[in-house]
């Protein structure tokens, strides 16, 4: 499942907040560039100014609009929508000088500001614009990026931005660029969405939601991850026992984890036979940050034979 997701040029990683869509998305990256890739691990945060969670997952020194290197195989940066207008004007535009003097001038910048459709498609323009990027040997020179999206509904608004642009402006520079990036999204053979929720039963809600959307907006859904699957050590024949042995004693700890084992398998069940993609399961791991950027990117590269979750087709 993974080598085919790292033969995309763009994994897309969504989910509601605090499922652990950055961690996955980091680890993703880092894996991807042991295993030999290049990779840009992409930011794209609903605000610009701030500290990055993403940055400090992988250890990048800066997180701005400029492509940062992070170790061997790895860049990072942080989408910027102001950037992303500066593409796309140097495209528009005869002269590169001719942008800079547009986007000096301050009616201009008011008027990029004042929607955020605007702003979306300046982030989808810079993204475009590094994918776009190639060596003297026509090489591409980020083959994958793995973009951090904002959250759920954040997320949405930019998968929809492109279909909303082109109903109003479907001829002219601004039409044939987010054509392009429409294509770009819709491509199963370039594109790949990681959709991200956890084993209780509001996230696997709320992601059920998100992939009807994303099939209304035909954007490929390859993979979902459930995270933090906790360890289920009993067979049903086991559970049952145990849990008429809890019964006699009334709620306590033990009563809790036996219904937090029933409502996890209850999610990952009702996840894999409604969603039309693979669910990629990842255990409960004692690390965070860093430290636990490192063991999923770690155990994303043994066979699966060896690896500590597994993988399911529904």
């Amino acid at each position: 499942m993974l080598e085919a997701l790292w033969d995309r040029r763009a994994l897309l990683v969504s989910g509601k907040g605090g499922v652990g869509k950055t961690t996955l998305a980091a680890a993703l990256a880092v894996a991807a560039a042991r295993a030999g890739r290049t990779v840009l691990l992409a930011e794209l945060a609903p605000e610009e100014d701030g500290p990055s969670p993403l940055a400090a997952r992988v250890g990048a020194r800066q997180a701005g609009p400029q492509v940062t290197w992070v170790r061997p195989g790895l860049h990072f940066v942080r989408l910027s929508a102001s950037e992303g207008h500066r593409h796309f004007l140097e495209r528009a535009l005869p002269a590169r000088w001719l942008a800079d003097a547009a986007l000096r001038t301050r009616a201009l910048r008011r008027f990029l500001e004042a929607g955020p459709a605007l702003r979306e498609m300046g982030l989808m323009y810079q993204l475009l614009a590094l994918l776009r990027r190639t060596r003297p040997d026509g090489r591409f020179v980020h083959p994958l990026a793995v973009v951090d999206l904002p959250a759920t509904g954040h997320a949405l608004a930019l998968a929809a931005l492109p279909q909303r642009v082109l109903s109003l402006m479907p001829g002219g520079p601004i039409g044939r660029d987010v054509r392009e990036g429409l294509d770009f999204l819709q491509d199963a053979t370039r594109t790949a969405v990681v959709l991200t929720s956890l084993p209780e039963p509001l996230p696997v809600s709320e992601a059920l939601t998100v992939a009807a959307e994303l099939r209304r907006l035909e954007l490929p859904l390859s993979t979902a991850v459930l995270n933090r699957m906790p360890e289920d050590p009993f067979t049903p024949e086991s559970r049952a026992a145990l849990r008429r042995m809890l019964a006699a004693h009334g709620p306590h700890q033990g009563w809790r984890e036996l219904e937090r084992l029933e409502r996890a398998r209850a999610a990952s069940v009702r996840l894999s036979r409604t969603l039309r993609a693979p669910l990629l399961t990842l255990p409960e791991l004692h690390a965070t940050g860093p430290a636990l950027v490192e063991a999923l990117a770690e155990g994303f590269a043994p066979p699966p034979e060896h690896a500590p979750w597994q993988e399911s087709l529904p």
